[in-house]
């Protein structure tokens, strides 16, 4: 990891303030660990309808949400439920995210307080201008369709109102590892795109280079996209330019490449002695695979203590199928009034929330398909 930076760099003469927004359980529990991970330079939040989850949250500010409605029980998996309690906490979340510049907003999808609440989140921030990036997962196959289709609509609602959306499947988290992999390391692997996406957008605004990149670039790129693709590549040794740049091109974790992207941001960051020929191969391989009229940003930064090591980040937007997404009416829709009374009683949303139930799933793992 690069230097310590502190939050400095102007944008149009403000400070530019990046925070990171974990919402519902998964979303809250990816805020958790890119806290412990030692993340530099973003504040955190954590927003959940549970209020007992909360309590374990490591982020510096904490937001129950919906208290009059989920009597900070949770949202009991039920979509409907997130919109409404975050709706009925709007005011508390803009002055969360007030004087921010750009916002991340982490959750897993499927539940009920990401797959409600986030999009709520990413409409206020929308009205307020802040510069907004989704990062979500997709449920296991194994979680049945409902989950999955209420994973759809909570995405679908969500591509509306940020500027750009990064998808993680977690089906695709078997594939990360040709050994056995325990859950815990799966759901850390997911974490690690958020996490490393974080961190090299905030290294490209905040950490000097030789060819520097700044927050106006990085809005540039984002603002407005929809479908977002980020991929960070690490290597060293003799081919250390092809398989970093190969690494950050694609993810076996993301529904994205960077195939047809009209628009990328390319930040190299390696040893003051990095040859040219390097940073030529690596440059041509992004570009090859972008659209040919690729607006391509490019970014080059020194940092000797990385030894031997080559880091490339890539972020691409602006893909074909974004010019053609129709958005759907998928905003959730309240119960049904018929809806027999017994079953709400059953549930009672009672701190079953939603999106980290624990699943006995280790065996998994060890599969490859």
């Amino acid at each position: 990891m690069m230097a310590n930076f502190e939050l400095d760099n102007d944008y149009d003469g403000v400070e530019v303030t990046i925070k990171v927004i974990g919402v519902g359980g998964g979303g809250g529990n990816a805020v958790n660990r890119m806290i412990e991970g030692g993340m530099q330079g973003v504040e955190f939040i954590s927003i959940n309808t549970d209020a007992q989850a909360l309590k374990n949250s490591k982020a510096s500010q904490k937001i129950v949400i919906g208290d009059r409605l989920t009597r900070g029980r949770g949202a009991g998996g039920v979509p409907e439920r997130g919109q409404k309690a975050a709706e009925e906490s709007r005011d508390e979340i803009a002055a969360a995210i007030k004087g921010c510049q750009m916002i991340f907003i982490a959750a897993g999808m499927g539940g009920g307080t990401g797959t409600g609440a986030a999009p709520v989140v990413a409409q206020v921030a929308k009205e307020m201008n802040i510069l907004t990036v989704g990062i979500v997962t997709k449920p296991f196959e194994f979680e049945g369709k409902k989950r999955m289709e209420q994973a759809e609509r909570g995405i679908a609602t969500l591509k509306e109102n940020v500027d750009a959306l990064v998808v993680i499947q977690n089906e695709r988290l078997r594939l990360v590892s040709e050994t056995k992999i325990t859950l815990l390391n799966a759901f850390a692997e997911a974490d690690n795109v958020l996490k490393h996406g974080v961190q090299s957008i905030s290294d490209l605004i905040y950490t000097p280079g030789l060819i520097n990149l700044d927050f106006e670039d990085v809005c540039q790129i984002m603002r407005g996209a929809g479908s977002a693709h980020m991929g960070v590549g690490r290597a060293s040794g003799k081919d250390k330019a092809e398989i970093a740049a190969k690494a950050a091109i694609s993810s076996p974790l993301l529904e994205s490449s960077i195939d047809g992207a009209e628009r990328v941001i390319l930040n190299i960051t390696a040893p003051s002695d990095i040859e040219l020929d390097e940073v030529n191969l690596a440059a041509d391989m992004i570009r090859a695979c972008a659209h040919p009229d690729v607006n391509l940003i490019f970014g080059v930064a020194f940092d000797d203590s990385l030894d031997d090591e080559m880091v490339v980040t890539v972020i691409a937007t602006g893909f074909e199928l974004d010019k053609n997404f129709d958005i759907p009416d998928y905003r959730f829709k309240a119960a049904s009034a018929e809806e027999p009374k017994q079953t709400a009683e059953k549930n009672d949303y009672d701190r079953q929330d939603d999106d980290d139930e624990p699943y006995d799933i280790m065996a998994l793992f060890g599969q490859r398909r």
